[in-house]
Protein backbone atom coordinates (compact mmCIF):
# COMPACT_ATOMS: atom_id res chain seq x y z
CA UNK A 1 0.00 0.00 0.00
CA UNK A 2 1.70 2.92 -0.73
CA UNK A 3 0.46 6.48 1.05
CA UNK A 4 0.71 9.77 0.88
CA UNK A 5 -0.45 12.97 3.28
CA UNK A 6 -2.02 15.53 1.53
CA UNK A 7 -2.57 19.17 3.28
CA UNK A 8 -2.93 23.24 2.78
CA UNK A 9 -2.98 25.87 4.57
CA UNK A 10 -3.43 29.10 1.95
CA UNK A 11 -5.10 27.66 -0.98
CA UNK A 12 -3.74 27.95 -4.16
CA UNK A 13 -3.85 30.71 -6.53
CA UNK A 14 -7.00 31.84 -7.94
CA UNK A 15 -9.02 32.30 -4.80
CA UNK A 16 -9.42 28.44 -4.10
CA UNK A 17 -10.17 27.20 -0.43
CA UNK A 18 -7.45 24.91 1.22
CA UNK A 19 -9.96 22.09 0.57
CA UNK A 20 -10.31 22.84 -2.94
CA UNK A 21 -6.63 22.60 -3.67
CA UNK A 22 -6.78 19.38 -1.89
CA UNK A 23 -9.16 18.07 -4.11
CA UNK A 24 -7.39 19.48 -7.23
CA UNK A 25 -4.07 18.43 -5.95
CA UNK A 26 -5.46 14.42 -6.06
CA UNK A 27 -6.49 14.96 -9.78
CA UNK A 28 -3.24 16.81 -10.67
CA UNK A 29 -1.38 13.64 -9.55
CA UNK A 30 -3.66 11.32 -11.45
CA UNK A 31 -2.94 13.92 -14.72
CA UNK A 32 0.58 12.93 -13.55
CA UNK A 33 0.08 9.02 -14.08
CA UNK A 34 -0.55 8.39 -10.77
CA UNK A 35 -3.50 5.99 -9.44
CA UNK A 36 -5.06 7.38 -7.10
CA UNK A 37 -7.28 4.50 -5.38
CA UNK A 38 -9.01 6.52 -2.76
CA UNK A 39 -8.43 8.60 0.44
CA UNK A 40 -9.60 9.37 3.74
CA UNK A 41 -12.19 12.16 4.99
CA UNK A 42 -10.68 15.88 5.13
CA UNK A 43 -9.75 16.66 8.71
CA UNK A 44 -9.22 20.64 9.86
CA UNK A 45 -6.13 20.41 11.80
CA UNK A 46 -4.47 23.00 14.14
CA UNK A 47 -0.24 24.19 12.87
CA UNK A 48 2.05 21.70 14.22
CA UNK A 49 3.89 23.46 15.60
CA UNK A 50 1.18 25.29 17.17
CA UNK A 51 1.16 28.95 15.76
CA UNK A 52 -0.77 31.75 14.28
CA UNK A 53 -1.42 30.51 10.84
CA UNK A 54 -4.46 29.26 9.51
CA UNK A 55 -5.56 25.67 10.19
CA UNK A 56 -4.70 22.88 7.88
CA UNK A 57 -6.73 20.32 5.79
CA UNK A 58 -5.72 17.58 5.72
CA UNK A 59 -5.82 13.83 4.12
CA UNK A 60 -4.74 10.88 3.64
CA UNK A 61 -4.65 9.07 -0.05
CA UNK A 62 -3.42 5.66 -1.51
CA UNK A 63 -2.08 5.39 -4.50
CA UNK A 64 -1.19 2.64 -7.27
CA UNK A 65 1.96 2.98 -9.29
CA UNK A 66 5.19 1.39 -10.51
CA UNK A 67 7.99 4.56 -9.95
CA UNK A 68 10.32 4.01 -7.19
CA UNK A 69 9.95 5.86 -4.06
CA UNK A 70 12.54 8.56 -4.91
CA UNK A 71 10.68 8.92 -8.59
CA UNK A 72 7.47 9.16 -6.70
CA UNK A 73 8.86 12.06 -4.27
CA UNK A 74 9.87 13.78 -7.01
CA UNK A 75 6.18 13.72 -9.10
CA UNK A 76 4.69 14.84 -5.66
CA UNK A 77 7.35 17.56 -5.33
CA UNK A 78 6.48 18.29 -9.25
CA UNK A 79 2.73 18.34 -8.32
CA UNK A 80 3.63 20.94 -5.21
CA UNK A 81 5.61 23.49 -7.16
CA UNK A 82 2.73 23.46 -10.07
CA UNK A 83 0.04 24.71 -7.50
CA UNK A 84 2.95 27.14 -6.27
CA UNK A 85 4.70 25.63 -3.12
CA UNK A 86 8.47 27.32 -2.58
CA UNK A 87 10.09 25.45 0.53
CA UNK A 88 11.43 27.94 2.55
CA UNK A 89 11.42 27.29 5.71
CA UNK A 90 9.96 23.83 7.91
CA UNK A 91 6.45 23.59 9.15
CA UNK A 92 5.71 27.46 7.56
CA UNK A 93 2.14 28.23 5.92
CA UNK A 94 1.82 26.42 2.31
CA UNK A 95 -0.38 25.65 -0.34
CA UNK A 96 0.17 22.52 -0.53
CA UNK A 97 1.90 19.49 1.07
CA UNK A 98 2.44 15.89 -0.42
CA UNK A 99 4.19 13.97 1.91
CA UNK A 100 5.02 9.99 0.98
CA UNK A 101 4.11 8.42 4.29
CA UNK A 102 4.50 4.75 3.79
CA UNK A 103 5.94 2.65 0.08
CA UNK A 104 4.31 -0.82 0.67
CA UNK A 105 5.67 -1.04 3.79
CA UNK A 106 9.31 -0.35 3.19
CA UNK A 107 12.02 0.87 5.79
CA UNK A 108 14.47 3.18 4.46
CA UNK A 109 17.06 5.48 6.29
CA UNK A 110 18.30 6.89 2.76
CA UNK A 111 15.94 9.95 1.26
CA UNK A 112 13.68 9.40 0.90
CA UNK A 113 13.41 7.78 4.39
CA UNK A 114 10.15 5.50 4.53
CA UNK A 115 8.22 5.34 6.63
CA UNK A 116 7.98 9.46 6.92
CA UNK A 117 10.60 9.85 10.27
CA UNK A 118 6.96 12.31 11.98
CA UNK A 119 3.93 9.93 10.48
CA UNK A 120 3.67 8.55 14.14
CA UNK A 121 3.57 11.87 15.83
CA UNK A 122 1.21 13.51 13.97
CA UNK A 123 -2.59 12.96 14.69
CA UNK A 124 -3.29 15.09 10.73
CA UNK A 125 -1.90 11.96 9.55
CA UNK A 126 -2.88 9.28 12.19
CA UNK A 127 -6.42 10.20 12.06
CA UNK A 128 -7.01 10.39 8.13
CA UNK A 129 -5.03 6.98 7.77
CA UNK A 130 -7.64 5.47 10.25
CA UNK A 131 -10.10 6.44 7.84
CA UNK A 132 -8.71 4.72 5.29
CA UNK A 133 -6.22 1.83 6.36
CA UNK A 134 -7.63 1.22 9.33
CA UNK A 135 -5.71 -2.42 10.17
CA UNK A 136 -2.50 -0.18 9.03
CA UNK A 137 0.90 -0.94 11.24
CA UNK A 138 3.71 1.17 11.43
CA UNK A 139 6.91 -0.85 9.44
CA UNK A 140 9.67 0.29 11.83
CA UNK A 141 7.63 0.04 15.22
CA UNK A 142 4.73 -2.72 14.18
CA UNK A 143 2.76 -0.20 16.51
CA UNK A 144 -0.89 -0.25 15.12
CA UNK A 145 -3.26 3.02 14.28
CA UNK A 146 -4.72 2.75 17.67
CA UNK A 147 -1.92 2.58 19.35
CA UNK A 148 -0.17 5.25 17.70
CA UNK A 149 -3.04 7.51 18.35
CA UNK A 150 -3.42 6.68 21.97
CA UNK A 151 0.64 8.46 22.11
CA UNK A 152 0.09 11.57 20.34
CA UNK A 153 0.22 14.66 22.23
CA UNK A 154 -2.96 15.57 23.39
CA UNK A 155 -2.52 19.33 22.80
CA UNK A 156 -3.02 18.45 18.60
CA UNK A 157 -6.45 20.01 17.70
CA UNK A 158 -8.07 17.68 14.55
CA UNK A 159 -11.50 17.58 13.85
CA UNK A 160 -13.56 16.30 10.16
CA UNK A 161 -14.94 18.30 7.66
CA UNK A 162 -17.68 18.36 5.92
CA UNK A 163 -19.98 15.23 5.34
CA UNK A 164 -17.59 13.05 6.72
CA UNK A 165 -17.32 10.36 3.88
CA UNK A 166 -14.16 8.99 1.80
CA UNK A 167 -13.91 9.09 -1.60
CA UNK A 168 -14.66 6.48 -3.89
CA UNK A 169 -12.07 5.47 -6.26
CA UNK A 170 -11.01 9.10 -8.44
Amino acid sequence: MILIGIGSNLGAAGGTTPRETCEAALHALGRAGLQVLRRSRWFETAPVPMSDQPWFVNGVAELSTELTPDALLDVLHRVEADFGRVRRVMNEARVLDLDLLDYDGAVRDAAPVLPHPRLHQRAFVLLPLKDLAPGWRHPRSGKGIDELIKQLDPAQEIRPLGNGTTSPPL
